[in-house]
C-alpha cells in the first residue's frame, strides 16, 4: 500500500521482526513512528518498545481480537485500534498489557463479538453492523437517515445520553462495554460493470441491483425499501463477490473498501449516507469489571483519546488516502484505480430518505423499533437519537465536533 509509512518494508521482514520482538511490540512501534520507516528504523523501535513492555510485570494481560486489521490497513481506515492498545499500555505503566491479534487470526468481522462474549478475547474490533448478528442491540445505530452527517455521529458518541441509549443496554443485553468508534455513513460501492455507465445521480439509478448487506437488520429494511436487493455476504467474501459479478455492489463505507483492497474492482462510490458505518472497539464486560475502578478509568481515558484520534485522523484519511471526494485527490486510492465518487444532491438524498426512513415510512420499522425500545428500557430510541444528531448545525465539519467524556455527565 503506497500510502502507509511501512511501504519499504516487506511482509516477510515485518513477520521476521514480529517473531523476534513480538507482534504487539512491532505493531505498537510502527504505530508510534512518524514518516516513512526503514527496516532498521522499525527494528530499533520494536526493540525499544519490547524492552519497555517487559520492564514491569503486567497485572492484567488482555487479548485484543482485531478482526482483519493490521499495521498497514490501519493507515487507510484510521480507526486507531493499535493506537488505543499502545496508549492503554503506556497510560497504565504496563499494568495492563495488550496482545493485539489481527489479520483474522483469532476472529473475523462476524464472530469477534461472539468470542468476546465467550471470553476467548477480552477486547475486539469490528463494525457494529457485522456485530449485530450476535448482539442485536447494535441495530439501534442503524435506523435509516437517523444521522445526517459524520459530525452528527461523533456528536452522539461523545454525548452523555449515549450511555442510556447505547452503552448501558449493550452492557445489560450483551455483556459488552462499548469503548469508542470511527464514524462514516454507508453508501453503495458499485463494481466494474458500472465503469462505463453514467455517474449515478439518484438512488433510482441503482434500482434492481443486487448489493451485499451486513448483519444489520435495519440495513436490510432500508435497502429493500430502496429497491437495492440486499444479499447477505460475509465481509471476507465481498471482494470475490464484486470481482466475479455475483453482486452489483456492496453497502459499506469508503475507507472500508479502501483498507480491504477492493478499490481495483470498484467503478463508482455512491455517497448515499443512508445508515451508520461504525468500526468500533468494545470489551467483554467481565474483563472490564475485573480491572478495578482505577484501571477501568484508564481504559475509558484511552478510549476517549482513541475516539479523538479516529475523529481527526480518519477525516484526514478520507481526503488524503482514500480519495472520497469528487474529484479524488491525485495519489489517493480512488484516484489510482479510477473509482468515481457519485455525490447525490440534497434533493435526491431527501428523496431516498422519504423512501426508507422511519420518519416518513413508519410501518416497516415498527417491529424492530418496538424490540429495540424494550431492550433499551423504554426509550424511544429512534426519536431520541434522531434529536441528539440534530443538536449541531447540519454543516458542522466532523473534525470540529467538540470531544466530551461521555461517561461523565
Amino acid at each position: 500500500m503506497e500510502h502507509d509509512k511501512l511501504r519499504n518494508i516487506s511482509r516477510r521482514d515485518w513477520l521476521g521482526l514480529a517473531g523476534r520482538f513480538g507482534l504487539s511490540s512491532t505493531l505498537y512501534a510502527a504505530a508510534g513512528m512518524a514518516g516513512l520507516a526503514t527496516l532498521p528504523d522499525l527494528a530499533r523501535a520494536a526493540e525499544t518498545v519490547s524492552g519497555q513492555r517487559k520492564k514491569v510485570p503486567a497485572k492484567f494481560t488482555l487479548k485484543f481480537g482485531a478482526a482483519g486489521f493490521n499495521d498497514k490497513n490501519l493507515d487507510v481506515e484510521h480507526a486507531g485500534f493499535a493506537f488505543f492498545a499502545k496508549d492503554l499500555e503506556e497510560r497504565t505503566d504496563g499494568a495492563i498489557r495488550i496482545d493485539f491479534i489481527g489479520d483474522n487470526q483469532i476472529c473475523n468481522q462476524l464472530d469477534c463479538v461472539k468470542k468476546a462474549q465467550q471470553g476467548i478475547v477480552d477486547i475486539f474490533a469490528a463494525s457494529t453492523q457485522n456485530s449485530a448478528g450476535s448482539a442485536p442491540y447494535y441495530n439501534v445505530l442503524d435506523y435509516a437517515y437517523m444521522f445526517p452527517s459524520r459530525a452528527s455521529q461523533y456528536h452522539f458518541f461523545y454525548h452523555p445520553k449515549s450511555e442510556a441509549l447505547l452503552r448501558e443496554p449493550l452492557r445489560k443485553q450483551h455483556s459488552l462495554q462499548f469503548l469508542y468508534t470511527h464514524c462514516e455513513l454507508r453508501g453503495i460501492q458499485l463494481g466494474l460493470k458500472w465503469k462505463d455507465k453514467p455517474l449515478v445521480k439518484s438512488v433510482t439509478d441503482m434500482a434492481g441491483t443486487k448489493n451485499r448487506v451486513t448483519g444489520s437488520q435495519p440495513g436490510r429494511i432500508a435497502m429493500t425499501l430502496l429497491d437495492l436487493n440486499p444479499v447477505p455476504i460475509a465481509w471476507e467474501e465481498t471482494l470475490d463477490g464484486l470481482k466475479n459479478g455475483l453482486i452489483d455492489g456492496a453497502e459499506t463505507w469508503t475507507s472500508a473498501v479502501a483498507y480491504a483492497g477492493m478499490t481495483p474492482v470498484l467503478a463508482q462510490s455512491v455517497d448515499l449516507r443512508f445508515f451508520c458505518g461504525t468500526e468500533h472497539c468494545a470489551m467483554n464486560l467481565a474483563s472490564f469489571g475485573k480491572l478495578g475502578s482505577a484501571l477501568q478509568e484508564q481504559v475509558m481515558e484511552s478510549a476517549y483519546t482513541a475516539q479523538i484520534y479516529a475523529q481527526g485522523m480518519n477525516e484526514a484519511g478520507l481526503y488524503n488516502v482514500v480519495g472520497a471526494t469528487n474529484p479524488s485527490r491525485p495519489g489517493t486510492l480512488f484516484h489510482k484505480y479510477g473509482v468515481r465518487v457519485a455525490e447525490l444532491s440534497d434533493s435526491e438524498l431527501k428523496k431516498a430518505e422519504k423512501m426508507c426512513s422511519p420518519e416518513f415510512n413508519t410501518k416497516p420499522w415498527e417491529e424492530w423499533r418496538d424490540r429495540l425500545n424494550k431492550w433499551s428500557g423504554g426509550h424511544d430510541t429512534y426519536k431520541e437519537i434522531y434529536a441528539i444528531a440534530r443538536e449541531i448545525p447540519a454543516d458542522t465539519p466532523a473534525e470540529n465536533v467538540k470531544p466530551r467524556r461521555w461517561w461523565k455527565a
